[in-house]
């Protein structure tokens, strides 16, 4: 049985195309396409040859497919040819008594039950953390960091309903989506004549969209037929759609500047639409944060191929494209692997995937798992493996004439297409017969926050003493200094505590340090020029983290250092009630190795949450921290310092303003002078 779609990608002056299908003695001819301007799928679409051939596999006679279209009145011509040889995959096996009749794929509005998933019961709310989970962070972009491999979702809410599914690949490349080609294939039709040498892979006249079923026919008298495929098919007419466009991010970007880095941008062509202004670059990275949503209408198959590239912004035009990718979205529309609109597959509100409520409910293509695209461009190829050149995903950079086709680079010189980097985005295809759909998903990146962290330094206690004393004692000028990692320029210190015989000393200082906060990702956000000739700033990311040095202060030589304290705010460890229960954490545990700071009576308590904390639902916490030196032989517990962290927002840092050391405002809390 033969499913003739359709037929595309063919160029220039072509009056009413047909195909021919021999195998072995049979042969078939289908209906003519009158015009493939219009409607490039055949007017009849299913045809059934019956032959007899061998069982084995080796002997059996391949498909041959010819193109011809009508030079003049009365002849016809020969455009290209393909030969299918490995029938094996298209066999279907004797069907069972009890299996139920009938396949094919359903089309836009119709569904098959039990085929698109099933309907699960209510799941639970998700559970909230003892100390609160900030609605505010619940947004797709704290869904999409949760999700990913690198992101692992903290707190105890994130169950797999609110998580979204990522694809590290292409979507043809994932398994069990058969390379989106489970309702109709693609065949490359070539030039009539010799075959090419081995190793070279001439470009196409155009494709043969279509399928084969073989079954074998009943041989008893009387016994019912095979069933037949193809039964329930979408339809063949051009379908007016919405499409949606998500770009989330790119990454792995072959730099384009001197400096290493590019300012990438994105651009999406459907048909003879392009969307993407060049003034939405994101300065200096290989790395993107994109989270653009693009709205197109297309007339699918007419304008199926949907051609995203990532450029690279420069002051003077032209730019420098650094790669593109091309997405087939008529094997999306006709995919059973599609994701569906409408009938949620879970009853809640953050489910997303397959099944996501839509608004309108529509049946067409949509959903939120984002793929992972490669963009192929022209340079030095890194690896041997180039990839398959039919994938609708890999499609490379080639030149384009005048008239916007694609060129060949002749027998001898050919563009070299290789990696230049990974786009992560999905697509929703909406048919617009079906009525307006609901509104699109905000992926708008997280704006950064502004915070202000407060920490008083109270006390030290049993840090080494670095000096001796012209009495012969061992003493230290005591002092603490801090900053936030990645922020080296608020460098604050406290006053010195003098001569200190038994390594504690009182400060009762304050200091003070304003930054901004990714929620989504739990990352600072650090904007600066990487050099004084740099015309943007470059965003660096980096954790929030809290490093908080000990030091002996020394008048004539360079002052020794006592020992170190890192705090990261959204894995920070407990403290402990007193400095005996303080403790060096031994090994590389997270947070298991601080628990010995506890009091035993705290570890007995039943319901105590034994994991770090999280200053930004926390706000404030009081104790004893260890410093540490490194030596050869591991981590040496080297003082131990009483601190008070408090995190405000931007907004309550100024209602409550404080001064730097114990300078006015001297308030919340009033540190009096040691």
């Amino acid at each position: 049985q033969v499913l003739a779609w359709g037929l595309r990608g063919l160029r220039g002056a072509v009056r009413e195309p047909r195909l021919e299908l021999q195998w072995g003695e049979q042969s078939l001819w289908t209906p003519p396409i009158e015009d493939m301007a219009t409607n490039p799928n055949f007017p009849s679409n299913v045809f059934v040859l019956t032959l007899a051939v061998p069982e084995e596999e080796r002997l059996v006679p391949p498909v041959r497919l010819r193109l011809w279209h009508r030079a003049d009145s009365e002849r016809r011509r020969l455009l290209g040819q393909a030969t299918v040889r490995a029938l094996g995959p298209f066999r279907c096996p004797p069907p069972r008594r009890e299996q139920l009749l009938g396949s094919g794929t359903p089309g836009n509005g119709s569904h098959t039950v039990g085929h698109w998933g099933h309907l699960s019961p209510p799941a639970p709310a998700p559970h909230q953390d003892e100390e609160g989970e900030e609605e505010e962070e619940r947004d797709w972009w704290s869904r999409f960091y949760a999700s990913i491999e690198d992101k692992e979702p903290q707190g105890r809410w994130g169950t797999n309903g609110d998580r979204l599914k990522i694809y590290s690949c292409e979507l043809e490349a994932v398994p069990e989506f058969e390379g989106l080609q489970d309702f109709c294939q693609s065949f490359p039709l070539h030039k009539p004549g010799r075959a090419p040498p081995p190793g070279q892979h001439p470009e196409p006249v155009g494709s043969f969209q279509g399928l084969f079923r073989i079954y074998p026919v009943p041989e008893e008298p009387g016994a019912a037929p095979a069933p037949r495929c193809f039964q329930r098919l979408p339809p063949s007419q051009p379908q007016e759609c919405l499409v949606r466009v998500y770009i989330v991010r790119a990454f792995e970007l072959s730099p384009r500047d001197v400096t290493g880095l590019s300012d990438p941008y994105v651009r999406v062509a459907l048909g003879k639409k392009t969307l993407g202004q060049r003034e939405h670059y994101v300065p200096n990275t290989l790395e993107p944060v994109f989270g653009r949503m693009f709205e197109l209408t297309a007339t699918i198959p007419l304008e199926k191929d949907l051609r995203v590239t990532i450029l690279d912004h420069d002051e003077v035009p032209p730019d420098q494209e650094i790669g593109s990718t091309t997405i087939d979205l008529e094997q999306r529309l006709l995919s059973r692997y599609r994701a569906h609109c409408g009938l949620p597959a879970l009853y809640r509100t953050c489910n997303l995937g397959m099944g996501t409520p839509r608004g309108q409910g529509h049946p067409g293509e949509g959903g939120d798992s984002a793929v992972t695209a490669t963009l192929r461009g022209h340079g030095v190829a890194r690896t041997p493996e180039m990839g398959d050149r039919s994938g609708r995903w890999s499609l490379g950079v080639t030149r384009t004439d005048a008239g916007g086709q694609r060129g060949t680079a002749g027998d001898r010189c050919q563009p070299v297409r290789c990696p230049q980097g990974k786009v992560q985005m999905w697509v929703d295809i909406f048919p617009i017969k079906l009525g307006p759909p609901g509104p699109p998903v905000n992926i708008d990146p997280r704006r950064a926050e502004g915070y202000e962290l407060r920490c008083v330094v109270w006390n030290v206690r049993d840090t080494d003493l670095g000096d001796i004393n012209l009495l012969g004692q061992r003493m230290s000028d005591i002092y603490v200094c801090g900053w936030l990692d990645g922020l080296p320029e608020q460098r604050q210190h406290t006053d010195i505590h003098y001569r200190s015989r038994n390594g504690n000393g009182a400060f009762n200082w304050r200091f003070v340090f304003p930054f901004e906060f990714l929620a989504a990702e739990k990352l600072c956000a650090i904007h600066r020029k990487e050099h004084v000739w740099s015309l943007d700033e470059t965003l660096l990311k980096v954790p929030p983290k809290l490093i908080l040095q000990v030091w002996d202060n020394d008048k004539f030589k360079a002052d020794d250092l006592l020992g170190i304290l890192e705090l990261e705010l959204t894995r920070l460890p407990r403290p402990a009630r007193s400095p005996r229960l303080c403790r060096a954490p031994p090994g590389d545990l997270p947070w298991l190795p601080w628990l010995p700071w506890l009091p035993w009576a705290w570890l007995r308590a039943p319901g105590l949450a034994r994991s770090p904390l999280n200053l930004f639902r926390r706000r404030r916490a009081r104790g004893w921290w260890p410093c540490t030196m490194q030596e050869d032989s591991g981590q040496r517990l080297s003082g131990k310092l009483e601190l008070s962290l408090e995190l405000l927002t931007a907004q309550e840092a100024e209602e409550r303003p404080v001064g730097k050391g114990r300078g006015e405002p001297n308030k919340h809390p009033t540190l009096p002078e040691p």
